[in-house]
């Protein structure tokens, strides 16, 4: 057979093969290009906790070395104490945010995403920094953001409801714990009803006139009902939610109440979990970087409404955010930086 009788569809194949190597070689270039161009902003995302504990230590260096010198004179096993407990609200925090959401999420990351949070919240309005590593990290494990909102959305809703609850049961229990006088300057309530009635009716307005953010709001609370009602069908779920939701205050009081008997605070532990758990509840509000200076002051005020010297008040109060925000906060943001690094958030 000449070339000449060869079918034209015999011949067509073998023109394919030579524009290959072209549109191989083409193909290369830009996901080179794209990689170099993404790896310096995960680099500069993996140096930016740093760079914000760097700056929030020089703004509250003051604080620190007071609080340091503070700590010098305590007693060490009582100071071993706090850190333990300190470091169990961690587990807490995984065990409840695993109890927020029906999907097994892996246990050492999520602990280890705990951890980071923690760091995250000191560096950001309180809340966001926690809440943008916990989203990020359940999207990682494959958990759609409706439903991972909706998980955020019940963990805060918990985490309140427990704070609230056991700060009544103690209240009940230690009715002489706190002077709320201190606690309530005259004049003070008033106002916050008067700010908490205008947003609530700025928020309903909202959602009566603009249609589209109405309908985003519906969808949300049916997505969340239903996350909530997977959760609750489920009892281990409902008991890391709901025991890790209370287990994190009574930490957190624990720890607090372990500094002042470090520092010989003349105040019964029991009265200084009331205290702690009332500062706390009074300053979940305040939109200040893990509440950095609210805090203390709430702390301080709760104190001397338990009978506690200003002066002695002061050194627990200072001591025991060393322990819980200021030295876990280099390994916290270099936690973080790492996870980002991994891309397990």
């Amino acid at each position: 057979m000449t070339v000449s009788n060869v079918p034209s569809t015999l011949v067509k194949p073998a023109v394919g093969p030579v524009r290959e190597p072209s549109a191989g070689v083409t193909a290369v270039p830009p996901a080179r290009g794209g990689a170099a161009r993404r790896l310096p902003v995960r680099q500069l995302l993996c140096l930016l906790p740093l760079l914000l504990v760097t700056v929030v230590a020089v703004r509250h260096r003051s604080v620190l070395a007071d609080g340091v010198a503070q700590l010098r004179g305590a007693e060490v096993p009582w100071l071993l104490a706090a850190v333990g407990a300190t470091c169990l609200t961690w587990v807490a925090a995984a065990v409840t945010r695993q109890g927020a959401v029906v999907q097994r999420l892996p246990g050492r990351r999520l602990l280890a995403a705990q951890f980071a949070a923690g760091a995250a919240n000191h560096l950001l309005p309180t809340g966001l920094g926690a809440s943008a590593v916990n989203l990020r990290f359940m999207s990682v494990c494959g958990v759609p953001l409706a439903r991972s909102s909706a998980a955020l959305a019940l963990y805060l809703l918990a985490e309140g409801v427990a704070r609230v609850g056991l700060l009544t049961a103690l209240l009940l229990a230690f009715p002489d714990a706190l002077r709320l006088g201190p606690l309530l300057p005259g004049g003070s309530f008033g106002p916050l009803l008067a700010a908490l009635a205008t947003v609530a009716l700025v928020a309903a307005g909202a959602l009566a006139c603009v249609r589209r953010l109405r309908a985003a709001v519906c969808s949300f609370l049916r997505t969340a009902l239903g996350e909530a009602r997977s959760v609750h069908s489920r009892p281990a779920r409902a008991l890391a939610l709901w025991g890790g939701s209370l287990a994190f205050p009574l930490l957190q009081a624990a720890g607090f109440a372990a500094v002042g008997q470090a520092l010989r605070l003349p105040v019964p532990a029991a009265h200084m979990a009331v205290a702690y758990v009332a500062a706390t509840v009074a300053v979940a509000l305040v939109p200040t970087p893990g509440g950095i200076g609210s805090v203390e002051a709430a702390l301080v005020v709760a104190l001397v409404a338990a009978g506690g010297p200003v002066a002695v008040a002061t050194a627990v109060v200072l001591g025991y955010r060393i322990i819980t925000v200021w030295l876990p906060l280099v390994p916290g943001a270099l936690t973080l930086a790492a996870l980002v690094r991994m891309k397990i958030v």
